[in-house]
């Protein structure tokens, strides 16, 4: 499957008062190295929309393995899992250096951008994922 990795750096607005990356900030992680990953293979969100497809969150397990804190600079990288006719499977490891710092997966249904219903995910990204 295709691998996509995305480094950013952990801001003050990322972090409790302690320093430590809010859990929630993990999943805002995940999402831009998602679209990045989409943006890296020739389809932005606007596009796709446009064309009529969005991407949604239908399921998500995630696991925190240790913490991140400011300062910090992580890798996300994404790797596209399985590819259906309505929706798609991602797993995401984010990283600090070697570490593991939490494991996402997640699936993502294909709905159509005006009428929220399913629709099957474009064959031309379906086949640049797989």
């Amino acid at each position: 499957m295709r691998e996509f990795s995305y480094e950013l750096r952990v801001y003050f607005s990322d972090t409790d008062a302690e320093g430590i990356v809010y859990h929630a900030r993990y999943l805002d992680f995940a999402e831009h190295a998602r679209t990045e990953m989409l943006r890296a293979i020739g389809y932005n969100q606007s596009q796709m929309k446009e064309n009529g497809v969005i991407f949604v969150v239908k399921s998500m397990e995630i696991e925190y393995k240790k913490p991140a804190f400011l300062d910090d600079v992580l890798t996300v990288v994404t790797t596209a899992e399985e590819i259906k006719k309505f929706s798609a499977v991602f797993s995401q490891t984010i990283r600090r250096g070697e570490d593991e710092i939490c494991l996402i997966r997640l699936k993502v249904a294909s709905l159509s951008s005006d009428a929220k219903r399913i629709v099957p995910v474009p064959e031309h990204i379906a086949e640049v994922l797989k």
